[in-house]
């Protein structure tokens, strides 16, 4: 199936579902009040465009999602190198990694809400816990997987341990890094939405919840359609990003798993 075709394909589902919940909605097979209408949901989230209220809460959750994701990558990249590089280090943290990475995050969102405030920083702080075990376990997994004879024959050639760390070791992890991006960003996002969700005065997870104890279905799927096309858009320039970084990756070349 050509690309042209698949787009097709996918459009007209979509628009058989639209379609198809408005008839049900009308013909009160699906209870508006519970399901409300595709119609009515397109005219609020216009209503939110027009008068400019929807734009705060967009700002205010690109915002947490950029800061958990660069925090968090951040820290993935510099512990797992760590980790990599001194197997001390991680025989000595091992379980607790395990235990910290096994750990149901959302439990951990009313502490920062009570640490960090209803602010920026409890979803900022929530979200590094999401995205930090994805980097870290990929750059911990890219550094062990460089092959022995590579670094060996480095050495060889008087290749110093900044040499090995420019040349071979960054190279090797920066692959699987990269393939975690769309991962990643997904989990800063989830972690943003989530926390402000819980609580906040500001935010699209905001948003959808305060629709939710008005019992205002209409705005909780607005709210869910806003924050579908933010992470389209999000995705979009992810993986522009990600085609321009791995510029020099042999094509067919298959991808690393996160």
């Amino acid at each position: 199936m050509s690309g042209s075709t698949l787009r097709l394909v996918q459009a007209a589902v979509f628009v058989a579902f639209i379609a198809a919940w408005e008839t049900l909605s009308h013909l009160r097979v699906l209870d508006p009040f519970f399901f409300s209408r595709p119609s009515a949901i397109a005219e609020r989230v216009a209503r939110w465009v027009v008068t400019g209220s929807i734009y705060l809460h967009i700002y205010v959750t690109t915002v947490e999602t950029i800061l958990a994701f660069l925090t968090g990558s951040v820290l993935g990249v510099v512990v797992g190198f760590l980790f990599a590089r001194w197997t001390w280090l991680s025989r000595v943290f091992e379980p607790y990694i395990k235990v910290a990475n096994a750990l149901p995050r959302i439990v951990l969102a009313p502490i920062f809400t009570l640490w960090f405030g209803l602010g920026i920083l409890s979803k900022v702080a929530f979200g590094v816990t999401l995205v930090f075990f994805v980097v870290f376990f990929n750059t911990y997994q890219g550094v062990r997987e460089v092959d022995r004879s590579i670094l060996y024959n480095a050495r060889m050639l008087g290749a110093s341990d900044r040499d090995l760390v420019r040349h071979v070791l960054l190279p090797s992890a920066l692959v699987w890094i990269l393939s975690s991006l769309h991962t990643s960003v997904g989990l800063a996002l989830v972690g943003a939405v989530v926390g402000e969700y819980l609580g906040s005065a500001r935010g699209l997870g905001y948003l959808i919840q305060q629709a939710e104890a008005l019992f205002d279905t209409t705005g909780v799927f607005a709210g869910m359609v806003v924050l579908s096309g933010f992470v389209l858009v999000v995705d979009a320039v992810v993986a522009a990003l990600e085609r321009r970084l791995l510029r020099w990756k042999p094509p067919g070349l298959a991808e690393e798993p996160t």
